[in-house]
Order: structure tokens, then C-alpha cells, then sequence
């Protein structure tokens, strides 16, 4: 799928939502969704399996994500799958962000942590992260067990990277020189 297919899927997905009054909650679903179906090999398998009907897919959309995720994310998520573009999920869901982000000013922030954080913590990065770039950021959090401990924040090209990981190669190199 070329980059401007990519483009015209999310501008799609992005006007529905629009439309739906559901932006933010179906770009939070859309965004995690696809990371899960990216960390999750047999997952991905079976939404991208020839054999399987549309049918068999949906049906294991409404299995997995269920109540958990809003009837319009669901949809939207049908699309995707039902046009053959689950591997693609991932960029098309950023592209979603990037959309929704220019039409409310706000960046997006891919924050990774080890373990799950409190709502409370996650505003407190989000006001800061704003503060530090004069703009609002909107903050999405992706539990990563690779992490170890710490943050690791990506806003659009920029990594920070307050990892303990990060930290202890510092320490390594700035003992081995």
C-alpha cells in the first residue's frame, strides 16, 4: 500500500470519526489497537489470513475488542480489515493522529512505559510535554515491558528517551571513557 493510499484511508477513517463526533476516542482506540495487532503476531495472522472470511474477521474484532472499544472505532476497524490493510494498520492510524492533530493544533505524543500509569500521571506529562512545546500535546501511552523503567517519548521526528535503559548505557559509556 503506497503512502498516498495510506493517506486516503486515515483522511477517510478520520472524516467518519469527525462526522460520528467520536475524533478523540476513535483516534485513542484506532492508535492502540494497532499497536496491539503490531505486538501480537497471531492476532495480526488471523485479521490478515486469505483463507478467512470478512465474516470470521469481524466476528474476531467484536471478540476482541467487544464493549471495550466505541461501535464506531469497531467500524472504522471493519474497513480497515475488510480492505485487506491490517498490515498497514499501524500507518494508517498515525496518519489518522497526524490528521486530527493538525485540525485541533495539538501534536501527538507516543509515550512508552514499562507498566501502566495513573490518569493523574498521564496529565501531569501531558501539561508538561505542552508546556515544553508551546502547543498542546495529546498523550498516548503504550505499555512496553522493554522499556524496564522510565519514559520514552516520541513526538513526531523528536525521541526523548528518559529510559532506565538509556540512563545505564550513559553510565557505561561514561565509565568506560
Amino acid at each position: 500500500m503506497s503512502d498516498r493510499q495510506v493517506d486516503g484511508y486515515a483522511a477517510a477513517l478520520f472524516e467518519i470519526a469527525r462526522a460520528e463526533d467520536v475524533l478523540d476516542r476513535a483516534g485513542d482506540e484506532l492508535f492502540r489497537f494497532s499497536r496491539i495487532v503490531e505486538s501480537n503476531p497471531d492476532l495480526r495472522s488471523a485479521l490478515t489470513d486469505p483463507g478467512s472470511g470478512d465474516a470470521s474477521k469481524t466476528a474476531l474484532l467484536q471478540e476482541v475488542l467487544g464493549q471495550k472499544a466505541h461501535p464506531v472505532t469497531v467500524r472504522l476497524l471493519e474497513l480497515v480489515v475488510a480492505g485487506g490493510h491490517v498490515r498497514e494498520l499501524s500507518a494508517i492510524a498515525d496518519a489518522f493522529m497526524a490528521k486530527a492533530s493538525a485540525a485541533g493544533q495539538a501534536s501527538v505524543a507516543e509515550v512508552r512505559v514499562a507498566a501502566p500509569i495513573s490518569e493523574e500521571q498521564r496529565t501531569r506529562l501531558g501539561e508538561a510535554l505542552t508546556r515544553s512545546k508551546g502547543r498542546p500535546v495529546d498523550v498516548k501511552v503504550i505499555v512496553d515491558p522493554s522499556v524496564l523503567g522510565g519514559v520514552v517519548t516520541t513526538i513526531g521526528d523528536e525521541v526523548i528517551d528518559g529510559s532506565i535503559r538509556r540512563r545505564l548505557e550513559q553510565l557505561r559509556a561514561s565509565l568506560a571513557g
